[in-house]
């Protein structure tokens, strides 16, 4: 009678090709990220995990992860505003994007007014600025081959406005996917 198992050799080949495959696509492709701090909150939140694609040319309002320009070692998670060639300019707390008004995803909407009101009572969301007014940028539009980045919670994230633009090569993946917490899994 022969032997209705496949030969232990077989499993073995099977078992090293998926460990390759995974271990290449998770180095490669896909990355592993855990949010830390409230920069981007309420969106995001710390100790949040998420799903990102590596070497995926990033769009308006995709949520990034990258290294932040003036310290190459620290992974920085923000949405990219501007793209380039685009100019950038918030005025009363809204987002004008070459000279049009957006209905951005980082509007006064993100955090509640109460919470808004409690947190700054005599202040707006966003202070005033345009790319030629900041410091960390001055300049109209946003150079070739860089991105405008900001975080949602605006009252506290150190963003573009203050280290400037991000280099395309600085930004490391976009994120796809929340999926820890469980009850608050979501794609982006």
């Amino acid at each position: 009678m022969a032997s209705q198992h496949k030969p232990t050799w077989r499993w073995l080949l099977v078992l090293a090709l998926v460990f390759v495959a995974v271990f290449t696509s998770t180095r490669y492709f896909i990355a592993n990220d855990i949010v830390s701090g409230n920069s981007m909150a309420p969106t995001l939140q710390s100790n949040q995990r998420l799903i990102s694609i590596k070497h995926h040319p990033p769009k308006r309002f995709d949520i990034v992860v990258l290294t932040e320009p003036v310290a190459p070692h620290t992974l920085f998670i923000k949405r990219v505003i501007g793209l380039p060639g685009d100019t950038i300019k918030m005025a009363n707390d809204h987002l004008w994007i070459n000279g049009k008004r957006s209905m951005s995803l980082i509007s006064t909407q993100v955090l509640p007014k109460k919470e808004l009101a409690q947190a700054q009572p005599t202040k707006t969301f966003t202070t005033d600025f345009s790319l030629a007014t900041l410091k960390a940028t001055h300049t109209t539009k946003v150079p070739a081959g860089q991105y405008f980045v900001m975080g949602d919670n605006r009252l506290v994230s150190y963003d573009s406005r203050g280290f400037g633009f991000v280099p395309k090569a600085n930004i490391e993946s976009v994120v796809l996917w929340r999926y820890w917490p469980i009850t608050q899994m979501r794609g982006f």
